[in-house]
């Protein structure tokens, strides 16, 4: 079954439940992959629909960290209760423990010693970890490892 296919079946549950959160988040995700259908003028494959729901809870998170900046609690509350739903559609999320374990594996793949090889590291990275970590942590962890060689 398509993400598109369970987003719809999700949706009409939302609408009988009368819950308004999840129904307004659940056609966010919708229009955003049936804009990267029309973009691409075809259906999208598993990977891709990834990337939306990554870029979706991307922008979620980065909301979030503002608002709680600004000290807007009842909308960093808003954007809890969104990311929570979009979590419901992505694959189970690394641990830091596996995502270092990840990167150290890329670390010595490139023969990375010096924090001037940051890009190689990421570039063999990011493709393992898509969707299942955040670009931020990855890159935070990266830095701090090729910091200690």
């Amino acid at each position: 079954m398509s993400l598109l296919t369970t987003l719809n079946d999700d949706i009409k549950t939302a609408m009988k439940a009368k819950d308004k959160e999840t129904l307004s988040v659940l056609r966010m995700l919708k229009s955003g992959i049936q804009n990267e259908q029309i973009k691409m003028n075809r259906d999208l494959n598993g990977e891709e629909e990834l990337a939306v729901l990554s870029r979706e809870m991307k922008q979620r998170k980065d909301s979030l960290l503002e608002f709680e900046k600004a000290g807007r609690e009842d909308l960093a509350d808003k954007a809890k209760i969104e990311i929570t739903i979009v979590e419901k559609y992505l694959p189970e999320q690394l641990s830091e423990e596996e995502l270092r374990e990840i990167i150290q594996t890329a670390i010595t793949e490139v023969g990375a010693t010096s924090p001037a090889e940051f890009g190689k590291v990421m570039g063999l990275v990011m493709p393992k970890i898509k969707g299942r970590a955040d670009g931020n942590s990855a890159n935070a962890i990266v830095k701090e490892m090729l910091q200690k060689n």
